[in-house]
C-alpha cells in the first residue's frame, strides 16, 4: 500500500502502466516491486532480559495444537515455498534495527489483561546526552522498552511459538494459488482478564515460506495506517481487528511506490494485530483443486482431513453455540456455520456502507472467517459522496469500488461455499446464500434510519428515503460524513433565520466548482484512451479480455463532465446544490414529523432523535490527509500527531465540534492546544489537496 507524500507535486500513476500489472499473474516479478534491504543486516540482539510488564501474557497456543504444522527444515530456511499438508509453517521474527515505538493503543493492549503502560515519554527523560560530543541515548519507560523489544520481534515472550499461517485467494476475481501470511507472524494465543482468547500477529516482521518475491516488511506509513484505522474502526462499533502497537526502525527497505522507476528507502515498521483468529475465506481454499481459468490449486488439494480438522477447529472455538446445538449431526452443524457467517458478512458491509468505508481489496483472503474488517490495505473513508468510489489507485477496472462492496462480499461467500465441499454440499449452502442481500437490507436501512434520527415508525417508504438523500449528496458532490453529522442540527420547526444558517452550512459541505474539477479531471493519458478506444472497434473481443472496458467508460464520462464544469458558474452551482437540499429537506421534514407525532412526548421524541443520531454519525472518520499528516510527521521523527490521531478517533461521536462553543473548550480544558486544534480541522471538510492522495 502507498500512499503519495507530495502535496506541491503529488505523484499520480497513469493508469496505463497499470496494465501489465493487471495482466501478469499473481505471484510473478512486478518490475520495481520486489523490495531490497539497504545497509547492514540486522544483527541478532543479546539475550534479552526476563520482561516485566508483559510477564504476566499468559500464552495457550491453542491452533498449532489444532491444525497441523509445518516443522521449518534444517538450518531454519524461510524461503518462499509451497507448503502442502499443513495450516501454519514454524518461522521466527527477523530482528529490526532501533526498534522504537510509535504509538501503543490501552484499550487494545487491556483486552490481554495488561494494565495501562504510562504515557509516551513518561518514562525518564526522553533523550539524555552522555559525555560532550556523544550521541544522546535515549530514556524510555520500562514498558515503553518491552513493547519496542517483543512486538518489534526483537525478543520472543516466554510461551509464544511463531508461526506463519498458510492460505489461498481470490484475487481481482482470479484464484491466485498459495499464498500465506507473507509479512505477519503468528506469535501465539492469549488468554484475556476474563477468559477470551486473542491471537497475537506482528505484521512486517520479515521472511515467511508464503512471501514470494517480496521480503515480508512492512513501512512506516502502511502501519500507520493500519495502526490507526484498526482502532477508529472499533471505536466506531464496526466488528475488526484490533492494533496494539506500531514501531518502527533504523531499518529500511527500498519501495518503488508508484513503479515509476523512482524508488526510494523507507523505514521498516511493526504493527502488533490482535484479533479472536486471522483465519479468513482463503484459510478453506488450500484444498482447491487446479482452478478451470488460471490452472493454479492449493497446496493441500485433496487432504479432506485437514479441511474437517479446520471446521471443527472453526466452529468449536468461535461458533461454541452452533457446536453445542449440532453437536451430533456434522452437515447441520457446517450448515449453521455457514449461516451464521453469511450473517455476520452481510451486517459487516452494511455498517461499512453506512460510514463510507472503503476496504480497497477485498479479495477472499482478506475475508475474516469470525466476521471483521481484517488487512488494512489500500482502504478510504470518502470524502465527496460517490457510489463509484474507488480507494485503491491500482484497482482500474473499480472491481472494490464502494457501491460494489456488497455484492462482491456476497461473491467471496460463494467461493467459501465452495471451498467447504464435501462437508458442506452446494445444494445445501447455496440457498443460505440467497438469504445474504435481505440480512444486508435489514441492517442497512436499520442503520439509516439511526442515522436520519427516525426512532419512532419504520417504513417502507424510509429506504426512498435514504436512497434520495444519497442522490441528492452524489448531485451535490456532499461530503459523506460531515453532511450526516450536520443533519442531527436540523428540525421540523427551524425558525427562518436558523434554517437559513443550515442551509449555509449544509451548502458548505457541498463540492466546490474547483472541487469538481479536480475530481473529473481525465486521468487517463490521452494515447492510451485513444488506443483503448481504436482497439474497441478494431477487436472487441481482445478489448473485452483486457478487462479495462469500465474505466474507458468511466472516462469518458469523467471529459463529459470535465467539459460541463467549464461552462458552469460557481454562483450557478450553488444555486443548483440548494434547489437540490431543498427538495429532499421538504420529504425528509415530513418524515421527521409523522414521526414526532407517533410519539408520546415532542420534546422527549426530540431528545432522543438528536441523541440517537449523534451516536451513530461520526464527527471524525481516519480520512486519507488526517493519516497522512500523522506519517509525515513520524516520517520526520515526530509521533505525537499519530497519538494526537489516535486520541481523536477513540471518541468519534458526540457533540458536534463546529459551531459548539462549549465543546471546543472542553475538549481543549481535556488536551493540549495541539488536539483542540486538530479536532476543529478534523472536524471540517477536507482541504484540496487531499483529493490528490493516491493510495495504491
Amino acid at each position: 500500500m502507498a500512499v503519495s507524500t507530495s502535496r506541491s507535486a503529488v505523484l499520480r500513476r497513469p493508469s496505463y502502466l497499470l496494465l501489465p500489472l493487471l495482466l501478469s499473474p499473481p505471484g510473478t516479478a512486478r518490475p520495481g516491486l520486489r523490495p531490497q534491504s539497504s545497509g547492514p543486516p540486522a544483527m541478532q540482539p543479546s539475550p534479552p532480559a526476563a520482561p516485566h510488564w508483559l510477564s504476566g501474557l499468559r500464552f495457550d497456543n491453542r491452533a498449532l495444537r489444532a491444525l497441523p504444522v509445518e516443522e521449518p527444515p534444517p538450518g531454519g530456511d524461510s524461503a518462499p515455498r509451497p507448503v502442502p499438508g499443513a495450516c501454519f509453517s514454524r518461522v521466527r521474527p527477523s530482528p529490526l534495527r532501533q526498534p522504537r515505538l510509535v504509538a501503543f493503543s490501552a484499550p487494545a493492549l487491556a483486552l490481554l489483561g495488561l494494565d495501562p503502560p504510562p504515557p509516551l515519554g513518561a518514562g525518564p527523560d526522553q533523550e539524555e546526552p552522555e559525555e560532550a560530543g556523544e550521541t544522546p541515548s535515549r530514556r524510555v519507560s520500562s514498558a515503553e522498552a518491552e513493547l519496542e523489544l517483543y512486538f518489534s520481534g526483537n525478543a520472543l515472550l516466554p510461551g509464544s511459538e511463531p508461526a506463519a499461517h498458510c492460505y489461498c485467494g481470490h484475487q481481482f476475481g482470479s484464484f491466485a494459488g498459495q499464498l500465506g501470511d507473507g509479512a505477519a507472524v503468528y506469535l501465539g494465543e492469549v488468554l484475556g482478564a476474563a477468559g477470551q482468547r486473542w491471537e497475537l500477529q506482528l505484521k512486517g516482521a520479515g521472511l515467511t515460506p508464503f512471501s514470494r518475491q517480496a521480503d515480508g516488511r512492512k513501512v512506516l506509513r502502511s502501519s500507520i495506517r493500519e495502526f490507526l484505522c484498526s482502532e477508529a474502526m472499533f471505536h466506531l462499533g464496526i466488528p475488526t481487528t484490533r492494533a496494539g502497537s506500531c514501531v518502527t526502525s533504523e531499518s529500511k527497505v527500498i519501495r518503488d511506490i508508484y513503479y515509476d522507476g523512482n524508488p526510494k528507502y523507507e523505514s521498516c515498521a511493526v504493527v502488533l494485530r490482535i484479533a479472536s483468529t486471522f483465519l479468513r475465506f482463503g484459510s478453506f481454499e488450500i484444498f482447491k483443486p487446479p482452478d478451470e481459468h488460471t490452472g493454479r490449486k492449493g497446496p493441500s488439494v485433496g487432504r479432506n482431513d485437514i479441511r474437517v480438522q479446520m471446521l471443527d477447529y472453526v466452529i468449536g472455538s468461535f461458533y461454541p453455540e452452533i457446536q453445542a446445538a449440532h453437536a451430533r449431526d456434522s452437515m447441520q452443524r457446517n450448515l449453521a456455520f455457514f449461516r451464521e457467517i453469511t450473517r455476520r458478512t452481510a451486517r459487516l458491509v452494511a455498517d461499512w456502507q453506512c460510514v463510507g468505508f472503503c476496504h480497497g481489496v477485498l479479495n477472499t483472503d482478506n475475508m475474516s472467517i469470525v466476521g471483521l474488517t481484517i488487512d488494512y490495505g489500500p482502504f478510504g473513508f470518502m470524502d465527496r459522496y460517490d457510489p463509484d468510489h474507488v480507494c485503491n489507485s491500482s484497482d482500474t477496472t473499480g472491481r472494490y469500488a464502494y457501491s460494489k462492496q456488497p455484492e462482491v462480499c456476497k461473491w467471496n461467500l460463494r467461493k467459501l461455499a465452495e471451498a467447504l465441499v464435501p462437508e458442506l454440499p452446494l445444494e445445501l449452502s447455496e440457498p443460505v446464500l440467497e438469504e445474504y442481500d435481505a440480512e444486508f437490507d435489514k441492517r442497512y436501512l436499520h442503520k439509516m434510519r439511526q442515522k436520519l434520527g427516525l426512532v419512532q415508525l419504520q417504513l417502507e417508504e424510509d429506504r426512498e428515503l435514504a436512497a434520495a438523500l444519497l442522490e441528492t449528496m452524489r448531485l451535490t458532490g456532499a461530503d459523506f460524513t460531515n453532511t450526516f453529522c450536520l443533519l442531527s442540527s436540523f428540525s421540523v420547526a427551524l425558525e427562518p433565520a436558523r434554517e437559513a444558517h443550515f442551509m449555509d452550512r449544509l451548502a458548505q459541505q457541498c463540492a466546490s466548482l474547483e472541487e469538481l474539477k479536480l475530481a473529473f479531471r481525465p486521468q487517463m493519458d490521452p494515447r492510451q484512451l485513444s488506443m483503448m478506444l481504436m482497439l474497441a472497434q478494431s477487436n472487441p473481443q481482445l478489448f473485452a479480455l483486457i478487462g479495462t472496458k469500465a474505466s474507458v467508460t468511466r472516462e469518458l464520462e469523467r471529459i463529459e463532465q470535465a467539459s460541463k464544469l467549464q461552462e458552469l458558474s460557481p454562483a450557478e452551482l450553488i444555486r443548483r446544490n440548494r434547489e437540490h437540499w431543498d427538495a429532499w429537506l421538504q420529504t425528509y421534514r415530513a418524515r421527521l414529523e409523522r414521526d414526532r407525532q407517533s410519539a408520546g412526548s415532542a420534546s422527549g421524541w426530540d431528545t432522543e432523535r438528536v441523541r440517537v443520531m449523534r451516536a451513530n454519525n461520526p464527527r471524525i472518520v481516519l480520512r486519507n490527509y488526517i493519516a497522512q499528516n500523522a506519517i509525515e510527521a513520524a516520517e520526520q521523527g515526530d509521533f505525537s500527531e499519530v497519538q494526537r490521531v489516535l486520541r481523536l478517533l477513540e471518541k468519534p461521536y458526540g457533540e458536534p465540534w463546529e459551531d459548539d462553543a462549549d465543546g471546543l473548550l472542553a475538549a481543549a480544558a481535556a488536551a493540549d492546544s495541539g488536539e483542540a486544534e486538530s479536532r476543529r480541522s478534523y472536524g471540517r471538510k477536507p482541504p484540496l489537496w487531499a483529493a490528490e492522495l493516491c493510495v495504491t
